[in-house]
């Protein structure tokens, strides 16, 4: 009886697996958070300190943003093809359209709705608007990475 062999290429292929995966963890790690920092810039306030001080539509809102934009990344990658930095760079490109799209939505949303992203956003108990808000950050994530594919 013989114990399964590897292949002589196995190593090859899974060191080369293992570069991708962490090379595309951080490509969608670093878009993630310049999509943060998007949404942050166009609000009112420092989202991070709102976080932080456990205002909860902040972190509702900001929650619902990671959401969206992990959809958009994810996407993004799984319908990158050709080589790795084809992909990496399909990635990114399509990481960077879907942030900008993402963020100019929700604030379109907001103003046509006219609601006050930045009393939401401070207030100390739950409001309504903070669910339309995410819900709009969630919905447009997912539209954008759809539109990826």
């Amino acid at each position: 009886m013989t114990l399964a062999q590897v292949g002589p290429g196995f190593a090859e292929v899974i060191g080369r697996g293992i570069g991708a995966i962490l090379l595309y963890a951080v490509l969608g790690v670093l878009l993630m958070l310049l999509g943060f920092y998007a949404v942050d810039l166009t609000t009112p306030g420092k989202l991070n300190r709102m976080v932080r001080d456990g205002l909860p539509n902040a972190v509702v809102v900001t929650a619902a943003g990671m959401v969206s934009m992990a959809f958009i990344v994810v996407v993004a990658i799984y319908g990158s093809t050709g080589g790795l930095l084809e992909g990496l760079l399909a990635s990114l490109i399509f990481g960077l359209v879907g942030i900008v799209a993402q963020v100019g939505g929700v604030r379109l949303l907001e103003w046509v709705t006219g609601i006050d992203i930045g009393a939401v956003l401070t207030a100390d108990t739950i409001r309504p608007q903070a669910f339309v808000v995410s819900a709009a950050h969630v919905a447009l994530g997912l539209v954008v990475a759809v539109a990826i594919l």
